[in-house]
């Protein structure tokens, strides 16, 4: 018998034990589209500290007194001036700001000849939520300051004012939705991977028939391959029907990429299905898995920047994340969906999703053979 073959007869064994289990069925049908719908319809967000870059044209006292109420908000945190407007574009993709306050040249002219001022306001509309909420606040500042102008120069309330001209890119109508249901495929299905794979070994441990493989002519790391790719599969098939359900159902937008997408998920399928036989390989019981993989799964979806943004957390916590891979797809399904990018465009995500899988997998491969030995 071929290794091919070997390996193929092991997957199909573990295609059928999971398919003919109706909890196994379960798992892989019913939760992944509650979670769908209920994220979909509930899910809302709140944040802090909007960072916000700057294009003063003007560069005049009273342009700088506006800037000056900017970065001394605590809704902003002004982390770039720019020096033209052919930087808006570089510093939006790259979410180094996620708003950009643009304030003409003739900003100051129009305010002292009594005529309307505008001010443009540029967000990234990927993150709906904190678009939505720095626009407001944005509002409120340029109005205080159009109120203390009125004040200082004594003049109508009808003469001179500030005129904001909001945009969105990437997500024009700002809707929420979007923002939360473009990463939902691969958060949803990280759990059912995490759990077919945790359960995978300490199955067969419980089961007695773990045994059974120790007298068949396969190799552990054969038997862990075959444990490995059925999770794989149902996981990219769970994450594909979640993108459909996206666009079909919620009119999510779908710009980027389809080689982008499948390279994505699969990646981080792999890199999940190796955590996942490590927790099975440590475990003696399902129940030991269950519990493992569900300590992981908690932990992973709250530091991977769906629920709360990852540069909110404290210092200390934001390099944790960087060993979760679900950070990674969370961005990258966002970039794809939103932005319209493609494989290279989400390399900085790709790379770390491989080396995870190549730090899981070889352990978990050991752990099996240690413990057959």
């Amino acid at each position: 018998m071929t290794f091919l073959r070997r390996v193929l007869a092991l997957v199909m064994k573990e295609f059928m034990v999971i398919l003919r289990d109706p909890r196994s069925r379960f798992v892989v049908i019913v939760p992944p589209l509650l979670q769908f719908f209920v994220f979909g319809y509930a899910a809302t967000f709140d944040v802090t500290r909007v960072r916000c870059a700057i294009l003063d044209q003007a560069r005049t006292p009273e342009s700088r007194e506006l800037i000056a109420r900017f970065d001394g908000s605590e809704s902003f945190r002004v982390v770039r001036y720019l020096q033209g407007a052919q930087e808006i574009d570089a510093v939006l993709d790259a979410q180094q700001a996620r708003l950009v306050l643009f304030i003409a040249d003739d900003f100051s002219e129009k305010l002292l000849q009594g005529q309307p001022a505008d001010v443009q306001l540029i967000v990234d509309g990927r993150n709906s939520n904190v678009a939505s909420v720095a626009l407001g606040y944005a509002g409120e500042i340029v109005d205080r300051f159009n109120r203390s102008w009125l004040a200082s120069k004594t003049v109508s309330a009808g003469g001179v004012r500030l005129d904001v001209e909001e945009r969105a890119w990437f997500n024009a109508n700002l809707l929420s939705r979007w923002y939360v249901v473009a990463p939902l495929g691969g958060t949803i299905s990280m759990v059912v991977v995490m759990l077919l794979t945790s359960l995978s070994v300490a199955r067969e441990r419980e089961f007695g028939t773990f045994d059974q493989l120790l007298v068949a002519p396969f190799t552990p790391g054969e038997i862990l391959l075959a444990k490995s790719l059925p999770g794989i599969v149902f996981g990219i098939v769970d994450s594909l029907l979640l993108v459909a359900g996206g666009v079909w159902w919620f009119g999510l937008p779908f710009r980027g990429s389809l080689l982008a997408l499948v390279t994505v998920l699969t990646l981080f399928m792999a890199s999940i299905v190796g955590i996942g036989l490590l927790v099975s390989s440590l475990s003696m019981t399902m129940q030991q898995a269950l519990l493992g993989a569900f300590v992981f799964v908690m932990p992973s979806v709250i530091l991977s920047g769906f629920t709360t943004p990852v540069e909110n957390m404290p210092h200390w916590l934001q390099i944790g994340t960087l060993a979760n891979p679900l950070r990674y797809v969370v961005t990258a399904l966002r970039q794809i969906f939103l932005q319209g990018s493609g494989v290279a465009d989400v390399w900085p995500q790709l790379w770390p999703m491989i080396l995870i899988a190549v730090l899981t997998l070889p352990p978990s491969a050991w752990l099996f053979r240690h413990r057959v030995g």
